[in-house]
């Protein structure tokens, strides 16, 4: 079968992850997913599925995001949004010793944070009308999947609440934002966590960790069998393509928006300095070989002052 010669599709592509840890055919896969995050001293042991719909023009659509919604049997309201790529990764490869956040031209550019904030926001505000009584709120998660490093430490899981600054006292735990960095899932983290199971299916689908894998956690089989069906299937495949060029779309427009937004900063830096130089009496010729600017610019800035 020719599908097969090509390889599993990406299961950290978001309509393929939505496919496997979404489904409502497949609840067991999210659930143990969950857990693996969350943590739970009771186990969650059911989840239902909200809005499971992968509509054609959902997956053309460059700004929809493909999260999966559930609820959880403790009425846990939970929110996973898996991000293949960062945008500007160009500019993130000239540096690559430096975490995103600490990028000099690109600090708070993309920020996960914020935006994880706000959709956090929206989901608890969601489960209340107008006149409703806030002891209707429940506990809500947001999960952040990243295939790249964002935050400044080299635990490829971290979770947050609300604590008290001084003594980590917690004020609530209704309150919870995850963020998983796969890269920096290490060679011997261990295998028997069940997160970095799953990380390791997310990672490599045909590695030979995630093989062995599946033969102790019925789970991760469920989840490689499903990815095996969507990769042998010709219609997924084609809407897996047609995803992935959109999500590649995106990335460029973004990086372009963004590398004008540079130039045209580095640019009015450099204006700034011919000016600063000029106000100081240094010669016209001598800015020019300083700059790097023409005559006719630096005439410009000085008619301006």
């Amino acid at each position: 079968d020719e599908c097969m010669n090509r390889g599993l599709l990406d299961p950290k592509i978001d309509f393929v992850f939505k496919k496997i840890f979404g489904s409502e055919k497949h609840p067991r896969v999210l659930i143990s997913f969950l857990n693996a995050i969350l943590k739970p001293i009771n186990p969650i042991s059911n989840v239902e599925i909200r809005n499971s719909d992968l509509e054609k023009e959902f997956l053309d659509d460059k700004f929809s995001r493909l999260d999966i919604k559930a609820i959880t049997n403790k009425n846990e309201i939970i929110n996973i949004e898996i991000q293949l790529k960062i945008p500007f990764g160009h500019l993130v490869n000239d540096i690559p010793s430096l975490p995103f956040q600490e990028h000099p031209l690109l600090k708070n550019e993309y920020n996960m944070i914020k935006r994880s904030l706000y959709y956090w926001s929206k989901m608890y505000e969601e489960q209340l009308n107008e006149g409703d009584d806030y002891s209707k709120l429940e506990r809500t998660i947001c999960i952040n999947i990243l295939n790249f490093k964002y935050l400044d430490n080299n635990r490829f899981h971290n979770g947050y609440r609300l604590k008290e600054i001084e003594t980590n006292e917690e004020l609530t735990n209704i309150q919870e934002i995850h963020f998983i960095e796969i890269p920096k899932l290490s060679e011997d983290s261990d295998e028997k966590d069940m997160l970095v199971a799953w990380m390791e299916f997310l990672k490599n689908p045909e590695s030979e960790k995630v093989r062995s894998l599946e033969l102790t956690i019925s789970e991760i089989r469920e989840a490689k069998d499903e990815l095996i069906r969507i990769s042998n299937d010709k219609e997924q495949r084609l809407l897996y393509e047609m995803r992935s060029k959109t999500l590649k779309d995106k990335n460029s427009a973004l990086n372009e928006a963004e590398r004008k937004g540079i130039e045209k900063g580095i640019e009015k830096g450099i204006e700034k300095v011919a000016k600063n130089l000029l106000d100081m009496g240094i010669p016209i010729n001598e800015i020019i070989l300083a700059t790097g600017l023409s005559e006719n610019d630096i005439l410009n800035i000085k008619n301006n002052i």
